[in-house]
C-alpha cells in the first residue's frame, strides 16, 4: 500500500502577480502537474487550489495556497489534517533570492529562513520537519528592494535559467515521491 503526499507550491494569487519570482513555487509545481494532467478544484472556501494525483501506489494532492504568500500555512494545514499527511510526507516549493536563478535546493528540515510563507506552515504544523525545495531567483540587485524584487516579473534573458531551474525542480519532487527525501537530496543537491 502506498503513502499519501503533499506537494505545496507557494505563490499569490491573481493576474498581477503571475510569472513573478515569488511564484516559482507555483510554476514549479504546475511543471511536476503536468505528467498527471490534473483537475484543479478550489479548497475550502478558495483557501486553495488541489488536485489528486497517483504515482505507484502513492496518492499526491498538489496544493497552490490562495491565501497570499504570507497566510499559506492556513491551506496547508487543512490539506494535512483532512488527509491524514504525515509531515515527513509534506513538500514546500517556495522562491529564495539568496540562491542563485536556476539554482534548486532541497532540504529535509530546518527553520523558514526568512521566507513567511514557510515560517507560516511552520508556526500552522508545529513543526519545522518539512521538505522544502527552494528555487533560486536570485541575486537581487542592490537597486531593488527585496519586496519589489520578489514581486517583479523574470527578463526575457532569465527565462532559460528558469526554465532549468524548473526542470530540476520537476526531477527532485518525483524523486522525493519515489525515492524518498535523502535519495532526492543527494540528486538535487549535487553540483
Amino acid at each position: 500500500m502506498g503513502e499519501i503526499y503533499l506537494i505545496a507550491g507557494l505563490g499569490n494569487p491573481g493576474r498581477q502577480y503571475e510569472q513573478t519570482r515569488h511564484n516559482a513555487g507555483f510554476m514549479a509545481l504546475d511543471v511536476f502537474a503536468e505528467r498527471f494532467n490534473p483537475s484543479w478544484e478550489k479548497w475550502q472556501n478558495d483557501k486553495g487550489l488541489l488536485a489528486k494525483a497517483e504515482l505507484g501506489a502513492n496518492t499526491i494532492y498538489l496544493l497552490k495556497p490562495m491565501t497570499y504568500m504570507n497566510l499559506s500555512g492556513h491551506a496547508v494545514r487543512g490539506v494535512t489534517s483532512f488527509y491524514k499527511i504525515k509531515p515527513k510526507n509534506i513538500l514546500i516549493i517556495f522562491d529564495d533570492m539568496s540562491l542563485p536563478l536556476g539554482a534548486v535546493r532541497l532540504r529535509a528540515k530546518g527553520s523558514a529562513g526568512g521566507q513567511n510563507g514557510m515560517r507560516h506552515i511552520i508556526e500552522q504544523l508545529g513543526t519545522q520537519d518539512i521538505a522544502r525545495l527552494r528555487i533560486g531567483i536570485g541575486p537581487r540587485p542592490e537597486y531593488f528592494e527585496g519586496k519589489d524584487f520578489v514581486l517583479s516579473k523574470f527578463g526575457e534573458e532569465q527565462k532559460p535559467l528558469l526554465k532549468e531551474a524548473l526542470l530540476k525542480a520537476d526531477a527532485a519532487l518525483y524523486d522525493f515521491i519515489v525515492g524518498g527525501i535523502d535519495a532526492a537530496m543527494t540528486k538535487a543537491n549535487a553540483k
